[in-house]
């Protein structure tokens, strides 16, 4: 069971990490379908520039993958005034290709990608030695003690701070924040290349934290179910990440049940996640309340 719930807060972090950015990016009302097209980049280029530079700057070129990508978005959505449901998809396809050209290119065809220097568990002295929890808690890569941070720092920001408040105030009602001071757009464009760079540092858990290679598509629909916990918390950061680990333990029991020998096909087993996601959502996902202006072109002056 402590095996089980350890690889459940690994499998989860990634998730969480794209969860938390996509999330500010919502309540500052601009949609983020791209979060998986953010992932991606982060996960590709977080490996391409470990494979020869080394870790730490692999992490750094996965946050400006990410954001690069958002950036991207943030035109579309809030300067071009896009569709955002088109914009994210087209975005999403966009990486797809690009990162298995790239892939292509920088590591050759192979189907289980090169290895590359990747994180190890950080096991945190006295805390990790703590019967139990020490295990599932304490001993896990330097990406889920950051995500721990970002989620502190994320309610926190929202709860008490004015500038929290104020991005709030852009996802509900725009013309109402302008009308106070805030530039809807300054603010949108941050929120959104937030998002990107905390979705890139995601794939970066996914690619270099999690395994040590990239293969094609490999993050398999995760920026989708990220998407999907934010629906199902209802917009809020800490339910976010309990969804987030309601997925990894979908995940993490595919390991479980192959370890334990059940007798279900791995393909059977490969859908638990996305099962737990559509049951989630169908049950509780219109309990929330999205942000009123979620997803609707704003420009100056509206009323």
């Amino acid at each position: 069971m402590t095996s089980l719930l350890s690889t459940t807060i690994g499998d989860a972090t990634p998730l969480i990490l794209v969860a938390l950015g996509g999330l500010i990016a919502e309540r500052a009302g601009i949609l983020s379908i791209s979060l998986e097209g953010y992932m991606l980049a982060g996960a590709f280029a977080a490996v391409a520039v470990s494979n020869s530079s080394g870790i730490w700057p692999g992490v750094a070129a996965a946050l400006c993958a990410g954001l690069v990508i958002a950036l991207c978005h943030a035109f579309l959505s809030v300067t071009a005034r896009v569709n955002q449901i088109i914009s994210g998809l087209a975005l999403n396809l966009a990486v797809l290709g690009i990162t298995g050209y790239l892939d292509s290119i920088v590591f050759g065809s192979t189907t289980e990608g090169k290895p590359v220097p990747a994180f190890s568990p950080l096991r945190i002295p006295a805390l990790g030695s703590i019967p139990g929890v020490g295990k599932i808690l304490f001993d896990q890569t330097p990406f889920t003690y950051f995500a721990a941070f970002v989620l502190l720092a994320v309610v926190v920001y929202f709860r008490r701070t004015r500038s929290g408040l104020a991005l709030q105030a852009v996802g509900e009602h725009p013309a109402a924040a302008e009308a106070r001071g805030v530039s809807v757009a300054r603010t949108r464009y941050a929120a959104v290349a937030f998002s990107g760079a905390l979705a890139g540092l995601g794939g970066a858990a996914l690619s270099i934290g999690l395994g040590d290679a990239f293969i094609d598509n490999m993050t398999a629909g995760r920026g989708y179910i990220a998407l999907a916990a934010i629906v199902f918390a209802g917009w809020r950061p800490l339910g976010a990440v309990g969804a987030c680990l309601l997925f990894g333990l979908a995940e993490a029991a595919q390991v479980w049940a192959n370890v334990v020998n059940v007798n279900v096909s791995a393909e059977l087993l490969a859908t638990a996640p996305y099962v737990v996601t559509i049951i989630a959502l169908v049950v509780l996902g219109r309990r929330g309340h999205p942000p009123a202006a979620l997803g609707m072109a704003y420009t100056r002056g509206e009323r």
